[in-house]
């Protein structure tokens, strides 16, 4: 094998290389991919990007990189040989995972899940991986019954780092466990390991804020290392093209607009690597897709930081305890978390949650998410953005063509709404309050629809006082058949940051009891947690952020026991202000928050989860379809028709 500084000397910067446009045997799937016509190497190469799962995950993975312009390069993948724990002492370590990143946001740490390292990263051809899963096998099966079980942990903290260090004398033998690998894989696999030299632990914090250190030395103190665990061998591996990258998750959907940049599907993985940077203009980065191979640019709202260890591969889990035959979960790590964070489940569990392949750019949406039938339910906050507002397609002055003198409402297009509310101010306070189109309507029944069509119930619905959103609750509410069942609260506390009002004061939105008499599925008896009388013209952007985390948390506090589905329908600004902070985040500044803002469409929809009963939240998938719609301009038929 070639040395690893060749193998490095490989990997130049896409952008300069690329032109545009326990363990399943492989043997028997290599020769049906064989038989379909497909070259040994793309063939062994897709079996070890999918972990061996099976034929059909190495058809869609080799499907979906068609067009890769790294599909038949010989570079090998890079491999790791943890250990990593179970049982009660994971559920231990999982819940200081989720904590410390509410309570102090995310640190170094948090890029890989728990685990102790054995072995330095080495490379394996495609080819010799089976030798490798059969030389782990073979090297647990010689320990099994002189494993040290329980594995003694002692708590140590610095100024950047917190751990969980193995007794010094136990740590040899773990050590003298991982040199046998090495021998085992450089027998059957031809391959060099280096076993891990330094002090053996699991790392709970590293690189995190100074003033962090007592809140993260609080929380470690509470792991109880007494907790009973089978230390399970674990071999993954990973792309050595994106070692150094940054890892982001794609959030929403993009298609491409030139020849240069990326399609974006959901659920996808960019890598990103800093030096390739340098053409990208400002809120645009330039990265390579783990599901289709391809580089390209892509806006930089569209993608959200990911853990390094969400796109590895898994190819062999083995227990020290249990003689039974070793499990093979294959696929992206990811299929082990629960949209990104560990599940507790044990790897060798006769019955886990089958991975998602990596063919999502061919899969609908709701197959993306985990199955999760078999766990209890989960308080569930949804955030969506109204429907298309009347203003925005027929400019600001759409009252004159709608309004007579007399202020009476005519219809002069067939997307404006047949009738409007009355309002006690008059139809001028419509010029601050606008309604939406009758495709806006169109829009929220779609998706009340989708919803119906998920399974989904929606128990409670908070909207914003603005009547494009009450209008847009009211509809989704039509297409889930919840109308009239389920009853709109509307909470000022939603609106949008009010700096972008304009003139001197606040709209004069419609009282609840008047939108009630205009058929509006409201709740005339809730009491706001933030009145009107409460919101200020021009607030600072601190304010807004303060003012939208409150009352989200009031909100689900509200709710707590009564039902586990919220909707919140707001405005575009609502899906972050709403939702960042109730994942521990800290607010971004305003400059980053109006360019997320900007991206965010029409019914623009996101889901938050809450981590079992601990009160934390984080994105997950929805459970719907994206909706995308076109431009569609005015049509005279007689200036476009007549013409000479």
């Amino acid at each position: 094998m070639a040395a690893k500084e060749d193998f490095y000397a490989k990997v130049t910067p896409r952008r300069q290389r690329q032109t545009r446009p326990g363990t399943v045997k492989h043997g028997s799937s290599l020769d049906v991919l064989l038989s379909m016509g497909f070259p040994k190497t793309r063939a062994l190469k897709a079996l070890v990007s999918t972990g061996g799962r099976n034929v059909q995950a190495a058809c869609d993975w080799l499907f979906s990189h068609v067009d890769d312009p790294f599909l038949d390069d010989p570079l090998p993948r890079e491999y790791v040989l943890y250990l990593r724990p179970s049982g009660p002492l994971l559920h231990q370590l999982t819940q200081f995972w989720q904590q410390s990143r509410i309570t102090c946001g995310k640190n170094k740490a948090h890029n890989i899940f728990p685990h102790i390292t054995l072995c330095q990263f080495f490379m394996c051809a495609d080819g010799k991986v089976e030798a490798l899963c059969d030389a782990l096998q073979a090297a647990v099966g010689q320990w099994r019954g002189r494993f040290p079980n329980p594995l003694p942990l002692e708590l140590y903290t610095s100024s950047n780092f917190i751990g969980l260090f193995v007794n010094e004398q136990v740590a040899e033998t773990l050590k003298s466990f991982a040199t046998d690998f090495a021998t085992e894989a450089a027998a059957k696999a031809d391959v060099h390991v280096e076993p891990h030299k330094k002090q053996l632990h699991v790392t709970l914090a590293y690189h995190f804020q100074t003033n962090h250190l007592s809140s993260l030395e609080k929380l470690a103190k509470a792991v109880d290392v007494a907790q009973g665990c089978d230390w399970l061998a674990v071999l993954f591996s990973r792309d050595i093209r994106f070692a150094n990258h940054e890892t982001l998750r794609v959030m929403y959907p993009y298609a491409p607009q030139n020849e240069d940049e990326l399609e974006l599907v959901p659920g996808d993985f960019i890598f990103m690597s800093p030096v390739e940077q340098g053409t990208a203009s400002e809120g645009w980065v330039y990265g390579t897709s783990l599901n289709t191979g391809l580089s390209g640019l892509l806006p930089e709202n569209y993608v959200s930081r990911a853990d390094e260890c969400d796109t590895w591969v898994l190819h062999g889990s083995y227990s020290f305890l249990n003689c039974a035959s070793p499990t093979n979960m294959g696929g992206a790590i990811g299929g082990m978390f629960l949209d990104g964070h560990l599940d507790g489940r044990h790897l060798e569990d006769p019955s886990p949650v089958d991975p998602p392949s990596l063919n999502v750019v061919c899969q609908p949406m709701q197959m993306l998410r985990p199955n999760s039938q078999s766990l209890l339910p989960k308080r569930t906050l949804f955030v969506c953005r109204h429907g298309e507002r009347m203003d925005v397609v027929f400019g600001k002055h759409w009252l004159t063509q709608c309004f007579d003198a007399k202020g009476r409402y005519m219809r002069t297009n067939l997307n404006m709404p047949p009738s409007l509310p009355s309002r006690s101010g008059g139809f001028r306070d419509y010029d601050k309050d606008c309604p939406i189109t009758v495709f806006g309507s169109t829009q929220a029944r779609l998706v009340g629809e989708a919803l119906l069509e998920s399974h989904t119930v929606i128990d409670f619905v908070y909207c914003s006082p603005s009547l494009r959103c009450v209008q847009t609750a009211h509809n989704i509410l039509r297409g889930l058949q919840q109308d009239g069942k389920t009853k709109i609260r509307v909470e000022p506390g939603l609106f949008e940051w009010t700096k972008w009002v304009s003139g001197a004061s606040l709209p004069a939105w419609i009282p609840p009891t008047d939108l009630a008499t205009a058929n509006l599925s409201v709740d005339t008896t809730y009491r706001p947690h933030i009145p009107i009388s409460k919101l200020t013209v021009s607030e600072s952007y601190e304010t807004y952020i303060s003012r939208s985390f409150q009352v989200t948390r009031e909100i689900l506090a509200e709710c707590k026991n009564l039902g586990n589905t919220v909707l919140i329908v707001a405005h575009a600004s609502s899906l972050e202000a709403c939702t960042r902070q109730m994942q521990g985040l800290n607010p971004q500044n305003s400059k980053d928050f109006v360019q997320v803002v900007r991206k965010i469409p029409y019914l623009g929809f996101c889901a938050c989860e809450e981590l079992g009963e601990t009160g934390l939240w984080q994105l997950v998938d929805p459970p719907i379809l994206p909706l995308t719609h076109g431009p569609n301009h005015s049509f005279n038929w007689r200036e476009t028709l007549l013409q000479d």
